[in-house]
Parts: structure tokens; sequence; C-alpha cells
């Protein structure tokens, strides 16, 4: 997209330009994209204005179609030139609210939490196999004694994603009874395919690919992250605190103990080896409040299948 003093309401071939960076550079595309969707709010808005006046207008002696055709495209450009400054904002939240891995923003529909599970039920969910509370017998590979700092975890791609978890999911998945693949089809839509991982701090990852919220009950390490909870119908900016670990391998060894642990879970897990039925039993009982979350995972799945196959 051109420069603000570039740019125009009528310059279509910015949409072919910014198609091209989107498959080079997609982070960078998505601040592009804002800006256009901001300038798009901003017409509308400008709009509804315009139309809220011409009541008053009608009777005016300079109100003419030609007058309206030129002022719509100074509103047009207006809006543009208004979007490309940052003057509205909305541009900005867009890229927080999508690129969670940057701006540290997670949406709150996503968050997984014992807050609101009995007391018993809570307990047995922390996420230390065999333990009676995490006070007591916390394991040393997930307690908040100092461990070295970890590199950052990349992934190039889908592909890239599925082989390097792939080890890891297939322990979990015999621990669990389930199939590899949709446990790696989870952790994609959780990461976005690892590219929105919480991280404990901008350079250190939480490694949390099941988005797994800690709280008060969690003796693990944690990471202090800005969400977005809805309240009444209204989003309120909050922060969150998700667990955090020293690598991949304890994301998924917490979330088979999550799984296997809490009673709430035990009716999915008896349909584990059918991953529709298991991910339908799991949503229903609460690990997700979207709706869509067990279709959106067997979607995923079925590429995951492709990747592997």
């Amino acid at each position: 997209m051109p420069s603000a003093a570039q740019s125009n309401y009528q310059d279509i071939a910015s949409l072919n330009n910014l198609r091209k960076e989107a498959q080079a550079d997609e982070s960078k595309a998505l601040e592009k994209v804002a800006k256009q969707f901001e300038s798009i709010f901003m017409k509308m808005l400008l709009k509804s204005m315009r139309d809220a006046n011409k009541a008053f207008e009608s009777d005016s002696a300079l109100n003419s179609q030609s007058s309206e055709t030129y002022r719509n495209m100074h509103d047009d450009q207006m809006a543009t030139e208004l979007s490309e400054n940052g003057s509205l904002g909305l541009a900005q939240l867009i890229v927080q609210q999508l690129s969670p891995q940057v701006s540290g923003y997670t949406p709150a529909s996503v968050l997984r939490s014992n807050a609101n599970l009995p007391m018993t039920d809570a307990v047995a969910n922390l996420g230390g196999a065999n333990k009676p509370a995490p006070s007591t017998d916390t394991p040393a590979s997930i307690s908040n004694q100092p461990s070295p700092v970890a590199p950052q975890p990349s992934f190039s791609s889908a592909r890239d994603f599925v082989e390097k978890l792939l080890p890891l999911a297939n322990q979990a998945a015999k621990e669990l009874g389930a199939s590899p693949t949709m446990l790696i089809a989870q952790a994609a839509l959780e990461t976005g395919w690892g590219q929105k991982i919480v991280n404990k701090q901008p350079d250190q990852s939480s490694f949390n690919l099941f988005n797994i919220k800690a709280d008060k009950r969690w003796d693990g390490a944690q990471a202090n992250v800005s969400t977005l909870e809805y309240r009444d119908g209204i989003a309120v900016r909050e922060k969150a605190q998700f667990r955090a670990y020293d690598d991949f391998s304890q994301s998924f060894s917490d979330f088979t103990d999550f799984i296997q642990q809490s009673p709430r879970y035990q009716p999915a897990l008896e349909k584990v080896s059918n991953p529709a039925s298991f991910l339908q039993g799991i949503q229903q009982a609460g690990y997700a409040t979207d709706p869509n979350y067990a279709n959106k995972v067997m979607a995923i799945l079925n590429r995951v299948n492709q990747l592997v196959n």
C-alpha cells in the first residue's frame, strides 16, 4: 500500500500488491490489511454522518448530485489518509488481536482454567502425576526453581510444526490412547501453527501448546499475558496467568495429566479413540467456550493427516 501522500480511495492496484506481500510475509501484510479495514470502517462512519444530515440539505441551493459526488470522493480520500495516520487506532487494535505472539493479547475464550471447578476437581488437574497437592509435591520439571532459558521456538510452516512435534505427540498419545495427529491439530488451533504461543517475556516462550491457564493452585512457572475478557457482552482488557514450561515435552505431559486427572473429562476419555467424539466430549465438559471448537480441530486434523501421510 502506498504512503498516505500517494494513497487514494481508488487505488485498486494496491490490493494485488498486498496479496503478493501477504504470500511473502504475513506479519508485514497484516498491518496494511488492518489499515485498509480501518479505512473502510471510517468511510462507513462518514457516510452515516452524511446520510443523517440529508434531511437538512434537501432545500439547500448548494446541494446537487455533482456536489454530492465530489463530497463523497473527498470523504473517501480523507478516510484513507486518516487510517494511514492511525487517527482512529482501530488498525493497531486489529494487529494486536491477530498477533498475540507480538502484542501479548490472547482471546479469553481459549484460556484453560480450573478456577470454576470444585476444589477436588481443581487439585486433581494441576499437572503432576500421582501427587495429592501441588504445594507439597510439585514435579521439579515444572517447579519455580530457576532453569536455563530455552531457545525461542520457531516454525517455518505447518509441515515444520507437525514434523517437530510429532515425536512428542506420539508419546503423549500413547498415555491417553489418543491419536497423535489429533493432539497436534489441537496445538495448531490453539497456537496458530506455533506462531501465537504465549510468551513469559518478549523473548522467552511459555511453550504452552494448549493454552492452559494457571490459577492460584498452579505451582509452576507462569506467563502474565494481557487478554480480552467479555463481561456482560463488553470487551474488557485483563491480565491472565498461563502455565509455562521449559519445553514442549512438558506441555504435552501436562496436557495429558490435565485431561486424565479431571473427573469432568472422564466421559470424553472413554471415547478417546474416536477423535470427533473425544473433542466433542471435552468441549461439552468445558474445555473450550468456542461452540465450534471440536469442528475446528477436526478440520485442522484433516490437514495434519495429509502432512503426515
